[in-house]
């Protein structure tokens, strides 16, 4: 019981990452890959290879000692020091870096609002790119531009993009947001995870269809009773396998329609009501088809993560959707397999009313921009020096030291298409040990850089030796993204009047989700939704459509959509 326990603790521990470990572990690279150009590096240590050389008057990272203060606003992650990361430690050694660790220990608005008022801001705050505080901070003049730096010292330019970047800019033009995994393609991870030993158990029968996954829910039911959870759908007050059951009844439905942040379905060059949309409503009358018929989690509406991966860890529920679907189902999945080789999971193609076509069903979506950003405040005494080591961080040097080490044992020097070369001597372990070690300083990560590079180092191993969430991801919840960079960041200034109806609609979402879900009946479903409606309509919410269309809209130029 202890081991158990002690087994949920960790996994739990990483699981509040997981986001993080979703976008670092996902994506690739278009047509338009950038590759390095300066020349290969053989010489252990040597920071040359594949990183863009600072241009001019630049400074060089490493030529003298580099100190700055970093904050990570969030309740549930901090810097914890130099020591602490096999990286960090490796460039404290060699590159004279000193990071100061200023910690939130699960106080982050608390924390954060002393600072503010107390005029005592960390040198780096590392934090959700919509954040109010992100507002707070640019409106009070407290953040530095880096645009100054961008031609200096051009990684970021490099790999991110003018595109990108010109999306993250502030209302006055200038940018202030230094981004984490941004991508050139897709880092979906949503979809659906099933039980080998409960599959085949049942015959192994066909995953296709809404129909198909119905059918097969009762079946389950049928043979082991309590036993077994046919469908967990994970937190279901977050959106997750509810809203990725969303996604089977339209083509090209878009699971972040259900989300807090966008609330609204795109119909030609408008968003448009979620509570309207016939294939919503469709949707959530199977939902609650599948809850009156205990098919699903019967707390799907407050279990916490804790419980998600406990049930999943037991190796008791036969299939599960989520918006992270690898993330839990690759840590259970890596446990069971130890005492059962056979069993474990397996993601599939994602289910589709019949009818529609399946290649245009996209359980989730993914974001150019990434995930957070990393910002420079005023209190900074050498910005531009912070800058350097930011983009050296972000470049291939940057980026192979976290995820493969030092250049010397695992890899030395870089290909033509200026990947890392990995040595006879790489070490499968060791390297996934690092990876894990450094994934809390992964705060300025390259997607479109490392995830070609990881693929490289997979297709070397032994197919027992490969990593099952990046078999699964290359083969299923990538190619089944759906770029949805256009309807990200259309969040309203904290001071407008858009914003407080925001606030009405995303309390209104999260009741509604849970009433539909749990509804009596067909009909029931529909009551709830018209009531929905009207109450959104008192609310504002047309109001709210329209400046997002307006956002959005603007967005699409931007991206040479429009």
């Amino acid at each position: 019981m202890m081991k158990k326990k002690s087994l949920l603790l960790i996994v739990s521990a990483v699981l509040l990452f997981s986001t993080m470990l979703a976008a670092c572990s996902n994506s690739g690279s278009n047509t338009e890959k950038p590759s390095p150009t300066a020349p290969a590096s053989n010489n252990p240590g040597n920071n040359g290879g594949g990183t863009e050389e600072p241009k001019g008057d630049a400074w060089e990272f490493g030529s003298e000692p580099l100190s700055f203060s970093l904050y990570y606003h969030y309740n549930w992650a901090d810097f914890l020091g130099m020591d602490e990361y096999p990286a960090t430690k490796w460039l404290k050694e060699n590159k004279q870096l000193d990071i100061k660790a200023i910690q939130a220990n699960g106080s982050a608005n608390d924390v954060m609002a002393t600072m503010i008022v107390g005029n005592k801001l960390p040198d780096v705050i590392w934090m959700d790119r919509f954040h109010q505080d992100f507002d707070r901070l640019y409106q009070a003049g407290q953040l530095v531009p880096l645009d100054d730096y961008l031609e200096k010292y051009p990684n970021l330019l490099k790999w991110a993009g003018k595109e990108k970047l010109d999306l993250l800019r502030s209302p006055d033009g200038k940018l202030y947001k230094f981004p984490n995994w941004y991508t050139d393609k897709s880092t979906n991870t949503a979809g659906y995870a099933i039980n080998k030993k409960i599959h085949r158990e049942m015959g192994s029968p066909t995953l296709e269809t809404i129909d198909d996954l119905y059918k097969y829910l009762v079946d389950v039911k049928a043979k082991y009773g309590d036993q077994v959870i046919p469908f967990e759908p994970d937190r279901a007050v977050d959106g997750q396998g509810v809203g990725v059951l969303y996604t089977a009844f339209k083509e090209g439905a878009l699971y972040d329609s259900v989300g807090r942040q966008l609330i609204g379905v795109p119909n030609g060059d408008k968003l448009t009501s979620l509570f309207t949309d016939p294939a919503f409503r469709e949707s959530q009358k199977f939902v609650s088809k599948l809850y009156r018929e205990k098919l699903m989690t019967q707390d799907a509406f407050t279990q916490t993560d804790e419980m998600v991966t406990e049930k999943l860890l037991a190796n008791r529920v036969a299939v599960y959707a989520s918006s992270n679907v690898t993330q839990k189902t690759n840590l259970a999945h890596s446990e069971i397999i130890k005492e059962n080789p056979d069993d474990g999971y397996f993601v599939i193609w994602p289910f589709h009313k019949a009818g529609l076509d399946k290649n245009k069903i996209y359980p989730g979506g993914y974001d150019k921009l990434g995930w957070n950003v990393a910002v420079i405040t005023k209190n900074a005494k050498d910005p531009e020096k912070i800058f350097a080591f930011l983009d050296w961080f972000t470049g291939p040097d940057g980026m192979n030291l976290q995820f493969f080490g030092p250049e010397g044992k695992n890899w030395k020097g870089y290909d033509g298409e200026g990947s890392p070369i990995f040595t006879d001597q790489f070490d499968p372990v060791e390297v996934a040990d690092i990876q894990t070690k450094n994934t809390w300083i992964q705060i300025v990560g390259n997607t479109s850089y490392i995830d070609p590079a990881k693929m490289k180092m997979e297709e070397r191993l032994p197919e027992k030796d490969r990593n099952w969430q990046a078999k699964y991801q290359s083969e299923i919840t990538w190619p089944t993204g759906i770029d949805i960079t256009e309807f990200k960041d259309l969040t309203p200034p904290t001071d407008s009047e858009e914003a407080n109806i925001q606030t009405l609609m995303t309390e209104l979402l999260t009741q509604v989700l849970a009433e539909s879900s749990q509804a009596k009946s067909d009909s029931d479903v529909d009551k709830i939704l018209d009531k929905a409606e009207a109450d959104a309509k008192k609310s504002g919410y047309e109001r709210l459509l329209e400046w997002r269309t307006e956002q959005w809209q603007a967005k699409r130029k931007i991206l040479g959509l429009s």
